[in-house]
């Protein structure tokens, strides 16, 4: 097949697909599984996905014109109300932490209500609440997030536009049982879709291009990732274990039916972190994850291999933890169309592909030992490292439609006494890992600075300034409450691991 051919070929399955895909763009189905796979056909459907979990009775409705506050509006609203937000330009930081808001961005004649920061503002919208829905909103020009979500669970992010907000585009950290779809991320310099700590996720028909990482799902549990369109990142779809956080695995992942394309966008992490050691030209990236399976999806033109499976010894930006299993364990790849991969690969790749005498381009490179992982067709990919692959004994997950928990999760109750490490969890360890560098500096090295002075780091959460030439500018955090900033320092500051 000529440059020209597979040219057509592409437009014509990536516009057949996504006609399939609008003709059956149901919301997906909600299954019962809170602990795994199964691939024997034993999900049965319960609900469609109306809502991530039963909202109470319709509230309020409050209505925001262009020059009021949105933040105004959150403020007097009550749970089950709704929050309006008419086309305009509003520059300034929501934040939410009541249960049972719907903050939707009202379009006319395709204008939407557009949160610029107008280079300044850290973050433009900041949930903690359980059962909130944000969509319609066109977000643009932030320092630190677009959306990023703390601690709440049953949440729903959908049909945004988000360009330019630093580090991530859209953020759910600590959540459980959230929807992540028709979005659209740009422009981003970690993760434009970011799902930190969670579990049973479901993030699909998202557009992410021109960031570091398009979507990555990092120490998180029973997630799905489909129909969703990756191109132009450094690494298309990410599924890895970062060391030093709390939670210690990411297992249960199923990334399918996406297109992969051209992820070949030079690095433009910050040095140093995680993120900045993803070689251009990455498809698909399992590292330390488990129960990993990659399936239907369409990977083209990413110059270093359509899919690369490593350990933390093949990661040069990691700090080791030993509470963290550094390999990838049963990884399965199904049935994928694989074109134009690893034309232009790394001297790393080149090094084990000649351990196996091949040269030449690459679609599929396995790093480091792994146990129980698997592929199907292995006769259709060029491949390294898989040599103790064996046959998988399923073609398809069709019976997995979600992990999403029937009639949702329980709302997250926060009491006085958890407030210092609910606080940590969902706000700090999005960039602080304990040892090692994620976005900033380690729990250690803030140990370190602060010892035995909780109210200087509650001073530096409400005004941070900038110590550090290659770490980026901390966001400030003085959004939390007082009782807050104490507990979660006074906790991190006594932290041991």
């Amino acid at each position: 097949m000529n440059n020209k051919s597979k040219i057509v070929f592409l437009i014509v399955v990536f516009a057949g697909g996504w006609i399939l895909g609008s003709h059956n763009n149901k919301a997906p189905i909600i299954t019962d599984s809170i602990g795994g796979a199964s691939y024997s056909g034993g999900y049965q459907p319960k609900q469609a996905v109306g809502a991530v979990a039963p909202r109470t009775e319709p509230g309020k409705t409050h209505i925001v014109e262009q020059g009021q506050s949105i933040q105004a509006a959150v403020e007097a609203a009550q749970p089950g109300d709704s929050i309006q937000v008419m086309p305009g330009t509003y520059s300034e930081t929501v934040y939410i932490d009541k249960d049972d808001i719907h903050l939707r961005g009202v379009i006319q004649d395709g204008q939407r209500a557009t949160m610029d920061g107008l280079g300044k503002l850290n973050d433009a919208i900041l949930y903690s609440g359980n059962n909130v829905v944000i969509e319609n909103f066109r977000i643009t020009q932030y320092k630190g997030n677009g959306i990023m979500g703390q601690a709440g669970n049953n949440f729903e992010i959908r049909n945004n536009v988000i360009i330019d907000t630093g580090i991530y585009g859209i953020f759910p950290q600590l959540g459980t049982n959230g929807l992540v779809e028709h979005n659209v991320v740009s422009g981003i310099e970690d993760a434009a879709i970011y799902i930190g700590m969670s579990d049973n996720i479901h993030v699909a028909y998202n557009e992410v291009f021109d960031s570091v990482a398009g979507i990555e799902i990092e120490n998180s549990r029973h997630a799905i990732v489909e129909h969703n369109n990756a191109h132009h990142n450094t690494g298309g779809i990410l599924a890895f274990v970062t060391p030093g956080l709390p939670i210690k695995t990411t297992e249960d992942v199923i990334i399918r039916n996406n297109f992969v394309l051209d992820n070949n966008t030079a690095n433009f992490g910050a040095p140093g972190s995680i993120v900045s050691g993803i070689p251009a030209g990455t498809g698909i990236l399992v590292m330390a994850a488990d129960d990993v399976i990659i399936e239907g999806n369409i990977i083209s033109g990413n110059k270093t291999a359509g899919i690369i499976i490593n350990d933390h010894s093949f990661a040069p930006t990691i700090t080791m933890d030993i509470e963290s299993d550094p390999n990838s364990d049963r990884t399965m790849i199904l049935d994928n169309v694989m074109l134009n991969n690893g034309y232009d690969t790394i001297p790393e790749v080149k090094a084990v592909a000649l351990t196996e005498l091949h040269t030449g381009p690459v679609d599929i490179v396995h790093v480091g030992s792994s146990e129980g992982s698997c592929i199907i067709n292995r006769h259709r990919y060029r491949t390294v490292g898989i040599g103790d692959y064996g046959e998988c004994d399923f073609t398809h997950t069709d019976s997995i439609d979600s992990y999403l928990i029937a009639g949702g999760a329980q709302p997250r109750v926060i009491h006085p006494e958890e407030r210092g490490e609910i606080a940590y969890l969902g706000v700090c360890t999005g960039c602080h890992s304990y040892t090692g560098r994620l976005i900033g500096p380690s729990v250690q090295v803030i140990q370190a600075m602060y010892a035995g002075n909780p109210q200087g780091l509650v001073k530096y959460i409400n005004a941070p300034v900038k110590k550090r030439d290659n770490f980026p500018p901390m966001p400030a955090q003085n959004y939390l409450d007082a009782e807050t900033q104490l507990a979660v320092a006074e906790y991190m500051l006594a932290l041991e691991k």
